[in-house]
């Protein structure tokens, strides 16, 4: 009875955590709706963290021996992960304003041209949010704001479009004269699609860059476009430091 307990919560484990990975794959080839891939998480994580506890009290009161031990452990260790990643999600998400729309210009922000056809069937829309996101955006990202530099602007665009090309997005279009560039970052897990407009401006001392970022669907981004907008302009400013 004992070793069939064992191989009970053996099996519990592996599959709280084969259960967490394949929610996002579900959902990025349309196996699952967005609401049954999150579903999946939450149970893997009940599973995986029942699976973890049960695992110890096993070892404590039943001493297996040390083939299942070692079998036990792994399961031990795929519940806990099962059971972190969505915790540590839900915490981060907890964290950070629900939005999914931030902009270094939160008065004029940059507008997507090119891929607004791209977003007609996302639940969320091509304008943006508003004045209430943008206060939600000041209070928890107060120093995300445009960055400016005394080279030119054509010389920065093309700056910046290696930096898209190094970040893996995809680009959708470039225009050099009106100095906007839009592109899309696909997440790796889930597959969801964030949209990246980049506008560069020419002004009297050299030049401001404004990042907007913006989810297709969510109704939080879990901090996820700001630091993407952050991880832009750093790379940014490394080129411009090394090519000055």
């Amino acid at each position: 009875m004992k070793k069939i307990i064992g191989w009970i919560l053996i099996f519990a484990g592996l599959l709280a955590l084969l259960a967490l990975a394949l929610a996002g794959p579900a959902y990025k080839y349309n196996v699952a709706d967005l609401s049954a891939a999150f579903l999946t998480m939450r149970y893997a994580a009940y599973v995986g963290a029942g699976a973890a506890v049960l695992i110890i009290l096993y070892f404590i009161f039943a001493r297996p021996r040390a083939g299942m031990s070692v079998l036990l452990i792994l399961s031990l260790v795929a519940g806990g992960i099962s059971f972190y990643l969505p915790y540590a999600q839900l915490q981060t998400a907890q964290s950070v304003p629900p939005i999914h729309d931030i902009s270094t210009d939160t008065e004029n922000p940059p507008e997507f041209i090119t891929i607004a056809p791209l977003r007609a069937d996302a639940p969320n829309p091509v304008e943006y949010a508003g004045p209430e996101t943008a206060a939600q955006q000041q209070e928890a990202y107060p120093d995300l704001e445009p960055m400016r530099h005394d080279l030119p602007a054509n010389e920065i665009f093309e700056e910046a479009l290696m930096v898209v090309q190094e970040m893996g997005w995809e680009l959708v279009d470039s225009d050099i004269v009106s100095g906007r560039i839009e592109a899309t970052d696909t997440t790796r897990w889930f597959g969801f699609k964030d949209d990246v407009v980049i506008r560069i401006s020419q002004e009297a001392t050299g030049s401001v860059i404004d990042v907007r970022s913006k989810s297709r669907v969510g109704r939080s981004d879990v901090g996820v476009n700001a630091k993407r907008i952050e991880a832009f302009l750093d790379r940014l400013k490394t080129r411009l430091k090394q090519s000055s």
